[in-house]
Parts: structure tokens; C-alpha cells; sequence
């Protein structure tokens, strides 16, 4: 459920539910969260799945180094293309800015994957905290305790990557601060 993937289509749902967008009508909001859903989620999972039938990988040979990178940017050009056709009719900054997160931690967490093993897990947790500061600056509310849910959650994904041993602490330390600070200033720029 705390996949990196399924983070966009949170972000949309809530600010969907949680902003002004709640007045757009239902219709919009479904044909909008299909869009995300399509871009994010799907076609990139039948892209890697494809990628992994073509290849004859295992779920662990696709954890090797050199097997990650054509998901990683499957992935990336998804969200490319979903930030195009975003900006094409005309979304609000705020809403592409998730979009802009989401690639900016995907683009910034592959390049450091070519040197060192990072944890997009806990890259994609720390975006999320680091956005919810950002969008809590932007409509002037109290994020105390979504502040609170998302660091729990982001404790539990983090300590089960590391028990799970797909990481180290440094690695999920270092995916935190990578998210935390693309979260935090992908807004803003």
C-alpha cells in the first residue's frame, strides 16, 4: 500500500477532497484521477512487467543494479508525459507540483542509484512530509497531525525496509533527505 507509485494518486485524492477542487464536479475529478492513475500506476506496472517477462527476470534479479534502471525510467518517462499533458490543460501549479515531485525524486534517485543504493521507499516517504510543509505554507493551515500520520507511517515503511534487509540505515536515511528536500522546494520553485 506505501509504494512510491501509489504516492501521486494520494496527493491527488486529498487535494481533490481536502482543497478548492472539491467544487469541480465529480465527473472531472474521476476522469483527472484516471489520468494519474493511468500514468503512475498502470502503465508503468505493465512496462516493468513487460520489461520482466521480455528479460526472464525474477523480482530479486530485478533488485540487481543494472536491472533497475529500465523501471526507473519507464517510470520517469510515465510522469513526463502525465506533466505535459498537465500542463496542456492548464492544471493549477499546485496540483502539477505533485507531478514535479514525484519525477524530481524519481530523476534525482536514479542518478545516485548509478553509485550507491538508495531507498526510494523512504525517498518517496520523505517527499511526502516534505510536501505536506510546503502545501501547509501555501494554504496557510496546521499540518500537526497529517505532520504526525505521515512520520508514523514513514517510520513503519522505513523500519520495514531495513528489517526486510533491502536496505541499510544509511540508505533509507539518505532516501528521506533526498525526498524531504524535493518535497519541500519542488513547490516552490
Amino acid at each position: 500500500m506505501f509504494r512510491p507509485t501509489y504516492f501521486p494518486m494520494l496527493g491527488f485524492v486529498l487535494l481533490l477532497i481536502f482543497t478548492y477542487l472539491s467544487m469541480l464536479p465529480w465527473q472531472l475529478k474521476l476522469s483527472l484521477l484516471a489520468m494519474v492513475y493511468m500514468m503512475t500506476i498502470f502503465l508503468p506496472a505493465i512496462g516493468v512487467y513487460t520489461y520482466r517477462r521480455i528479460n526472464h527476470l525474477t523480482p530479486q534479479e530485478l533488485q540487481l543494479h543494472h536491472n533497475r534502471m529500465v523501471p526507473y525510467m519507464l517510470h520517469i518517462i510515465c510522469y513526463c508525459i502525465l506533466l505535459y499533458v498537465m500542463n496542456d490543460i492548464h492544471a493549477p501549479v499546485f496540483i502539477s507540483g505533485i507531478i514535479v515531485i514525484s519525477l524530481l525524486v524519481q530523476c534525482i534517485c536514479t542518478v545516485i542509484t548509478l553509485w550507491w543504493k538508495i531507498s526510494i521507499h523512504s525517498a518517496g516517504m520523505g517527499a511526502i512530509i516534505g510536501a505536506l510543509v510546503a502545501y501547509s505554507i501555501i494554504f496557510q493551515f496546521n499540518p500537526v497531525w497529517w505532520l504526525c500520520a505521515a512520520i508514523l507511517v514513514s517510520g513503519l515503511v522505513n523500519s520495514s525496509r531495513m528489517l526486510l534487509r533491502q536496505h541499510t540505515l544509511g540508505q533509507v536515511m539518505g532516501g528521506a533527505f533526498v525526498g524531504f528536500l524535493c518535497g519541500l522546494t519542488a513547490l516552490f520553485l
